[in-house]
Order: C-alpha cells, then sequence, then structure tokens
C-alpha cells in the first residue's frame, strides 16, 4: 500500500507573474518574489503577458510586476498595452524600473500602474508594496488640530484660501517663508486652530521637505502621474504629517519635467487641497509655466518675494510685462521684500522707495534679515517659530499671518 506521503501533491496555484525582457537580469526580483509567494508565481515576456492578460484566465492573477530598464523605453507602446490589459481584467501591477527617464516612468504610471518600486529594489520594498495590493482601501485620516484622527472628508465647498508664494531671483527666500508662513498660520490661537496644507509645486528641485525634515515619497509621483483618477483618499495618503499640525504634499523623490503637469491637473490639485483645508499654500517653482497662470487666476494671494538689487528688480519689470502682455492680472500680485534694510539705515530706506516708484509696485511687506539663524532653523528642518522664536524675521512672519488670518475670518463673516 502507498503512503499518502508519496502521492504527488499539487502544485501551488499561480497568483503573480514577473513580466520582463528577461528576468535574468533582475536577481532581486527573483529573490524578492520567492521570498513573499513562494512557488506561486511565474514568469513572463513582454509578447507572451500581453497575449495572457487579454484572456479569462488572468483573473485568477492578484498582481503582476513589470521590471524594465532603459533598454525598454522603445517599447513603452507595448508595456502600455500590457498595463491597460492587466487593468481590464482587474489585475493589479507592480512597476519596477531601473535608469527609466521620468518622462517614460510618467508614461506608464498614467496608464494605471498601482505601485512603483525602484530597482535595485531597497530591502522589504516590494513586500511592502504587495502588502498594500492585498489590503483593504484605507479610510484616509488627517490629524485634526486637537490631537485627534478623524475621517478626511471634504466640506464640498472649495471656500479654503489659496496662498501663492514665488520667488522672482534665486535665493531670495520664497521657500523659507512659504513654511514659515503656513506653520505660523497652523498654530495660530490657542485652542481653535485652522487646518493647513503646504504643497511644494518645485517638482525639480523643491526642498519644503527638507526645510522640515519630511521624506519625500513615492506616493507624491504616483499622485502627480495621474491627477484624472485622484479623490480625497489618494490626496490623503500622499501627505505627511509635520507635528500633527501641518500637512506637507512634498516634492517628489526624483526630478521631474515642470510640463508633467497640465493646467488642469494643477487646478484640480488645488481645489481638492481647498476642499480639505482652511488654508493651502503653494511653493511656486521659480519658472513660469503653462500651469502659473491656473495659481495666479486661483489664488487669493499671490506672494512675490523679492530683494533690494538688480536682479529683482529687472526679473520684476519682465514678469509685469509677461502679465500686461497676456492681459493677466499683474496687480493681484503683493510684492514682498526679503532681507529689507533696518529701521535705521535712511539710505537704504531711500533705495527701497526708489525701487517700488520706478517699478511701479508698492513694497508694502518688508521682511527682516533672518540672519544664519535661517540657514542653521533650514538646515536643521524646523521652522523658526521652534528654531530662533525670537528672530525679528520669525515675529514679522508671525504677524503676517494674523493679519491674513483676521482678514480670511472677516470674509467668512460677511459671507
Amino acid at each position: 500500500m502507498t503512503s499518502t506521503t508519496d502521492l504527488p501533491k499539487d502544485p501551488a496555484p499561480i497568483v503573480a507573474c514577473t513580466i520582463s525582457r528577461d528576468v535574468q537580469n533582475f536577481d532581486l526580483l527573483i529573490e524578492d518574489m520567492e521570498s513573499i509567494l513562494g512557488e506561486s508565481w511565474g514568469d513572463l515576456g513582454f509578447d507572451e503577458a500581453l497575449a495572457f492578460l487579454t484572456q479569462p484566465d488572468a483573473k485568477s492573477l492578484e498582481f503582476v510586476a513589470m521590471a524594465i530598464d532603459v533598454e525598454d523605453e522603445d517599447s513603452l507602446p507595448q508595456l502600455s498595452d500590457i498595463i491597460a490589459a492587466a487593468k481590464g481584467n482587474d489585475v493589479k501591477v507592480v512597476l519596477i524600473a531601473e535608469d527609466v527617464t521620468p518622462a517614460a516612468l510618467h508614461q506608464l504610471l498614467r496608464r494605471g500602474a498601482n505601485e512603483f518600486v525602484p530597482y535595485p529594489l531597497p530591502e522589504g520594498e516590494l513586500a511592502a508594496a504587495v502588502a498594500r495590493l492585498r489590503a483593504p482601501a484605507p479610510v484616509a485620516t488627517l490629524p485634526q488640530a486637537d490631537g485627534k484622527v478623524s475621517g478626511l472628508k471634504p466640506k464640498g465647498e472649495g471656500d479654503g484660501v489659496l496662498i501663492a508664494v514665488q520667488g522672482l531671483s534665486g535665493g531670495c527666500g520664497a521657500t523659507t517663508f512659504a513654511v514659515n508662513l503656513a506653520w505660523e498660520l497652523a498654530t495660530i490661537g490657542k485652542n481653535d486652530h485652522p487646518s493647513v496644507c503646504l504643497i511644494d509645486l518645485g517638482l525639480q528641485f523643491g526642498s519644503v521637505s527638507t526645510f522640515l525634515d519630511l521624506p519625500r515619497r513615492e506616493a507624491v509621483l504616483e499622485l502627480l502621474s495621474d491627477v484624472d483618477s485622484m479623490d480625497g483618499d489618494s490626496f490623503a495618503q500622499s501627505l505627511v504629517a509635520f507635528e500633527d499640525r501641518l500637512q506637507v504634499l512634498t516634492s517628489p523623490p526624483d526630478i521631474l519635467p515642470l510640463d508633467m503637469l497640465a493646467p488642469g491637473d494643477v487646478e484640480k490639485l488645488l481645489n481638492t487641497a481647498r476642499d480639505h483645508f482652511d488654508y493651502v499654500v503653494v511653493d511656486m517653482p521659480p519658472t513660469l509655466v503653462q500651469w502659473s497662470e491656473t495659481v495666479l487666476m486661483d489664488s487669493q494671494v499671490y506672494f512675490a518675494l523679492v530683494e533690494l538689487d538688480m536682479r529683482s528688480a529687472q526679473n520684476t519689470l519682465r514678469l509685469k510685462r509677461a502679465l500686461q502682455n497676456e492681459d493677466l492680472p499683474f496687480g493681484k500680485l503683493r510684492f514682498v521684500l526679503n532681507r529689507a534694510p533696518k529701521f535705521t539705515d535712511l539710505q537704504g530706506k531711500s533705495r527701497v522707495k526708489r525701487m517700488a516708484e520706478s517699478l511701479g509696485i508698492s513694497l508694502d511687506v518688508q521682511l527682516p534679515d533672518g540672519g544664519r539663524a535661517v540657514t542653521q532653523a533650514c538646515d536643521h528642518g524646523l521652522p523658526l517659530a521652534h528654531h530662533s522664536p525670537k528672530s525679528p524675521l520669525r515675529k514679522e512672519i508671525a504677524k503676517l499671518a494674523v493679519s491674513l488670518h483676521e482678514v480670511g475670518k472677516t470674509d467668512a463673516e460677511a459671507a
């Protein structure tokens, strides 16, 4: 009589597949797949994958891991078709890319890839991505001002105040101003703090995450790659919190082309943020792009930072000419003079007056030079309120935040 232990066992069902030009080029992927799934996975080439994923049998798969490198960029149409075929059979897609250009990555993510993991695979990152795919859809939550956590649900009114900040010359302190203004708004009052979201639209060299010591997350790249399908949940999952008071959408981990976002994408992103927050502060890139007009038209306040130098004066004139030629509201810009002369510097004060008159602008907001404390605070990833609470620069930004908040409350009561 044959023992039951000698009977052949049924092979483990295949629940996932790798898809690549040659899986042997991704040895770390093989190791991770074996670690996660044992023998319950298979491997397909690009042609095989496209043929298989269009069949009903493909619905038995939980996910596919598509591994590509720079040599596969010539096959982007085929890769896009594979992702579309997987999505058509409700098969989730993990995109694993090595040395792929941001433009190619953007195109594939827009086609519907659920997760993105760079190659060489970071320790445990593929397992974490698979766990997210298998987990039920989470209810997005955000910390509230009182420290409690409640579901993130849109107010549906889109009545959050949009404040944009743009520097008109390199190193003029625009990001420092945006970060500290957002923090001062988020901490106004002792009890009823307004909700504030800080968005870094410097897709290439944005440094908000550095100034607040926050991680740059792949979720941001996924969100920006497919804004059309963004909802409140996916937006909330892309945010990171600074001390449970300030919610931040950092710039993505990799440098991306500024035209990756269309004006409609930016408008939807900002409207979603305004649906959820009382104040939305946007740190703009120094370069004008297609969607700069969108932010200008949608914002209630648009701060333009300048310094008392020829660069700022010339760039202000060029910006003024560009906006007026396009019939855009140059008068909407509120100019902020950073590193303004001290009160006792009469010669400096005279230069400020002459600069404003020659440019035809008003320099109502003048910020003092914060000195070394500003650099140190940024390097430590802290707002000035934490690092140097008695800094004259911090005090002026706090006054401005209070002024903005009072105006906002007055407008809300009048409405």
